[in-house]
């Protein structure tokens, strides 16, 4: 039986896009920084993107680098971008928020999807950064996110295989989950055979090679 991959490519140029979608890419994440870990792109880099691009772009709102706990004020600069990524009709929108105890900021995500719809969500490997995966994975769902991207709490997806299958196991069509971190042509095979996920986020770095 030939399963079918969903890819989607992190990028931060309208060049790299431009390859992914030449390459196969099914969809972009655009960032700008990805040697910060992506951080929210221009909004001119985001509408060039939808004239040049054919495939759906998801915009990364992450207003700085470095950890996931958010003061009131970059939580207004996400609305903020949530807001413009809806004027330029993005597909949908990339973030992930925890409290500094660890856990999903439940109350703010909810918001941000509220907010976005009808945009999808995709709560990013900030989830990878919890204290309790499985209940993070929980919360994430009862938030209304769309989709999760995860590499199982490890560095590389590759390592993280037997929480990834734990959660898509538990997604029960209620969620999609996403393998990130590390995948490749290589051993997107061998992820799927021991999760049963069809859908990776790959870098542009990895389509360039």
């Amino acid at each position: 039986m030939n399963t079918k991959f969903e890819v989607e490519v992190c990028v931060d140029s309208i060049e790299s896009a431009i390859v992914a979608e030449k390459a196969g890419a099914n969809r972009i994440e655009l960032c700008s920084s990805l040697a910060e870990g992506g951080l929210t792109p221009s909004f001119a880099l985001i509408a060039l993107s939808k004239k040049m691009l054919k495939i759906p772009i998801m915009a990364m709102i992450r207003p700085r680098a470095g950890d996931f706990f958010y003061s009131e004020l970059e939580f207004e600069v996400m609305k903020k971008d949530i807001l413009c990524c809806k004027e330029l009709n993005v597909d949908g929108v990339v973030f992930g928020i925890l409290t500094p105890q660890g856990n999903i900021d439940k109350e703010r995500t909810k918001e941000l999807v509220i907010l976005a719809y009808p945009m999808k969500v995709c709560f990013h490997r900030a989830i990878d950064m919890t204290n309790d995966y499985l209940k993070a994975f929980e919360d994430i769902v009862e938030c209304g996110c769309t989709r999760v991207l995860t590499s199982g709490k490890e560095n590389k997806a590759i390592l993280g295989l037997d929480n990834i299958a734990k959660i898509q196991l538990n997604s029960k069509g209620r969620i999609e989950v996403m393998a990130g971190s590390g995948v490749s042509a290589d051993n997107a095979k061998e992820i799927y055979s021991k999760t049963k996920i069809n859908h990776f986020h790959l870098s542009a770095k990895t389509i360039k090679e």
